[in-house]
């Protein structure tokens, strides 16, 4: 800028001149040439900023035309989203998870309005939906936690508040993950020696009966494994799609993973007027009956059972196994429930055991996957998404394409590896937590079985209710009757009728329980699942809350 102010100065300086050649020395000739010179050369550099990057006033313009642009567009209709309802992929739309249904979202809404100070006829949401042991108050096994705990945080291995026995367990696993570290990836089939102690307690547990850690898988708790092992399983198109059968009532984790699959779903029915026992002619007719629309090829067992609770006795596996060596049908054995026995009269036993006991004909050719989990049993650790499979019999082709298909997903959380190690390898007698460790353990399992026949004997004692004995797992699944004036009440509420029942349970008592309707259920019947885990005195309150509301409820709709 200063360069105009000496010229202009320059230029003005012989105002009597006529001409350039009058001017002294010529000085304010040359001045105005060079004056000219910038002048043209500022307009220049103007007309290119405007064009290429806006100045002060050249932003403004540039902004003036945008918001004119901005403007039309406003205009126009907006342009329609990429994803909608109707473009999604079908198969996921069709998915249904009951557990964390609708009635779970209402219970949500319900609590924010709690929270809000909204008056209600109650004053908390008893969420008794799901099987989330530790959210109703169950106490961690100190044994896991303190494992899990050194693995996490390994300078506390100089700790005189951990045991040895403890650190021992938590230096192993350490060993066995990259750098020594919980943090570190781990190989996609599991930690080499988690899986080793896996195969070890496999043993133990079925008598000696031989497991081999390469046929361990580590998995994002059971769910995982059950998916992964369902989606290598379907193929075909038409009559030739793999069809999967499942018990009724299921755990909706089945159903869920079919129909994401666009597999085809053939139900069998549990038999309910002989505690939800499994029948083999129930089997063989539906298995007939679905070879007139599909290929049925996989067989889901949940045992004990969810929602029911029942344990299946030696006689019924084995006649299941035989079975499914007669039709060649792939054996999926959920048993993640299978510390969670209560009645004295039921044991335990595992598919793997019984199958290897009936003889070489059928241990070396019944494929079998069996699931278990850190989420239930004695232990409740949900949250670490802990889980292993055993496969036996699979190709050793399919073997390659399995762990390539469990690999796309990296590894499981090694922090949830290291608990499930804690409940394949817990303190033996001898060891300095082994006492504690089987005292909590005890106490857990003791205190279920208090609260299993606490319900079942509650239950059975409201006018139009039934409940079979809760012989496993922590669950009741208790039929309830439910009058006609209330079924028409559902239809127009546009609901099930056991779902219009369980809404209204929630909004009047703020207990949420899950409407039979969503594990399936014989037409007709009408039931819902709630489970057992409150602790005893509060499980009292809601077991007569549910009294109080279904004879309420039968009044208002007889």
């Amino acid at each position: 800028m200063h360069r105009f102010a000496v010229l202009a100065k320059l230029t003005a300086a012989s105002p009597g001149c006529k001409g350039p050649g009058s001017c002294r020395n010529g000085r304010r000739d040359v001045a105005l040439r060079c004056l000219a010179s910038l002048a043209e050369g500022n307009q220049h550099r103007q007309r290119l900023t405007q064009r290429t990057r806006p100045g002060r006033e050249g932003l403004v313009r540039w902004n003036s035309a945008a918001e004119a642009s901005a403007v039309k567009i406003n205009e126009k209709t907006s342009r329609e989203k990429i994803l909608t309802l109707e473009s999604m992929n079908p198969q996921v739309k069709a998915v249904e998870y009951a557990v964390r249904g609708p009635i779970v979202l209402k219970a949500g809404e319900i609590e924010k309005e709690l929270r809000k100070g909204i008056k209600k006829p109650f004053t908390e949401v008893i969420k008794a939906n799901i099987g989330d042991a530790h959210a109703m108050g169950q106490q961690p096994i100190t044994f896991l936690r303190q494992v899990v705990a050194l693995c996490t945080y390994p300078n506390l291995l100089d700790s005189p508040s951990f045991p040895e026995d403890s650190k021992k367990r938590a230096r192993r696993i350490l060993q066995g993950c990259g750098g020594n570290s919980l943090g570190s990836y781990s190989a996609s089939q599991g930690v080499n020696c988690i899986r080793e102690d896996v195969a070890a307690y496999i043993e133990r547990r079925d008598g000696g009966v031989p497991a081999d850690p390469d046929n361990i898988y580590l998995t994002t708790g059971a769910s995982d494994g059950i998916a992964t092992i369902l989606k290598i399983l379907v193929s075909g198109g038409g009559k030739s799609r793999t069809g999967v059968m499942i018990p009724i009532p299921q755990y909706p984790l089945y159903s869920a993973a079919i129909s994401e699959l666009d597999a085809i779903q053939v139900n069998y029915y549990l038999d309910e007027e002989n505690c939800w026992a499994l029948d083999v002619n129930e089997l063989r007719r539906s298995l007939n009956e679905a070879k007139a629309y599909c290929n049925p090829k996989v067989l889901c067992i949940i045992n004990p059972g969810n929602p029911t609770g029942q344990v299946q006795s030696r006689k019924c596996i084995e006649d299941v196994i035989h079975f499914a060596w007669e039709e060649q049908l792939f054996l999926l054995a959920d048993e993640v429930y299978q510390d969670n026995i209560y009645s004295e009269e039921c044991q335990f036993h595992s598919f793997k055991k019984v199958l290897y006991e009936m003889g070489p004909e059928y241990y070396s050719n019944v494929e079998l996957a069996s699931f278990h989990s850190t989420s239930k049993g004695y232990m409740g650790e949900c949250g670490y998404r802990g889980g292993y499979m055993e496969v036996i019999n699979l190709h050793p082709e399919i073997k390659g394409q399995l762990v390539k298909l469990l690999s796309v997903r990296l590894c499981p959380p090694v922090s949830g590896q290291a608990a499930m190690d804690i409940v394949v390898n817990p303190p033996v007698p001898g060891e300095e937590s082994y006492a504690q460790f089987i005292k909590e353990k005890e106490s857990v399992l003791n205190n279920l079985a208090q609260k299993a026949k606490l319900t079942e004997d509650m239950f059975n004692k409201v006018p139009g209710i039934h409940c079979n004995p809760l012989q496993g797992a922590m669950y009741a699944f208790p039929r309830i009757f439910i009058p006609s004036k209330a079924i028409e009440a559902a239809k127009a509420h546009k609901m099930a009728p056991d779902l219009f029942y369980c809404m209204k349970l929630l909004e009047e008592t703020g207990i949420c329980v899950v409407p039979g309707s969503g594990f399936g259920q014989r037409e007709g019947s009408h039931h819902f699942r709630m489970t057992i885990l409150p602790p005893v005195e509060k499980l009292k309150i809601v077991l007569e809350k549910v009294k109080d509301f279904h004879i309420q409820f039968l009044e208002e709709y007889a």
